[in-house]
């Protein structure tokens, strides 16, 4: 996941990446100020609502998070099967894209739940029990595994191998349980919309 020289192959490059820990350093900084500022914003968004203009709704939001969820996962796992053949370039491509929908995921949610009434869940009897376990789950594994999965993304994109590789094989179950369980909550609270 890191920018490298052109070579005689788009496939197997790790041997010709040159770790950049400085920069990996650097970054690191950069990880932990995001996530707290993530952090700050979704606590802030259940306590804070701003009016929209008259006649302007951000309903169609959730359904969007969902799709946005969906294409996380979609590109999680050909990233997963890119890496497994050691395409590399291949594998960037497919976990810069997950980077980019889970970023646009985050600001329609943000910008969702700072508009808009929390929709609640009026399922009853036995559905509960796979809702809330399901819910808990996805929100605590978001949040705990937000500053892991931007640390495993430098340790790639500085050439940190060993350490992408390692922080990797942890990381990556959980932020594709976390991809496919939003969707998979959407659908279970849809109804009550």
């Amino acid at each position: 996941m890191s920018p490298t020289s052109p070579s005689s192959s788009n496939r197997d490059i790790a041997p010709n990446l040159v770790p950049n820990v400085p920069l990996g350093n650097q970054l690191r900084i950069v990880v932990w100020v995001l996530t707290i500022v993530v952090w700050l914003l979704v606590g802030a968004m259940r306590r804070t609502k701003f009016p929209l203009p008259d006649g302007m709704s951000l309903s169609f939001l959730p359904m969007v998070h969902a799709i946005l969820n969906s294409c996380v996962a979609a590109f999680l796992v050909s990233a997963l099967v890119m890496i497994k053949r050691k395409n590399i370039a291949a594998h960037r491509r497919f976990i810069s894209a997950a980077m980019i929908a889970s970023a646009s995921f985050l600001l329609c949610y943000v910008a969702y739940h700072f508009t808009t009434e929390e929709t609640k869940f009026g399922g009853t009897g036995a559905i509960c029990y796979v809702y809330y376990p399901l819910l808990i789950s996805h929100i605590v594994l978001a949040a705990f595994s937000l500053p892991f999965i931007l640390q495993t993304w430098v340790y790639g994109f500085t050439s940190q191998v060993a350490k992408h590789r390692k922080m990797a094989k942890w990381v990556f179950p959980m932020w594709l349980y976390v991809a496919i369980t939003g969707p998979i909550c959407y659908l279970l609270l849809r109804p009550y919309y």
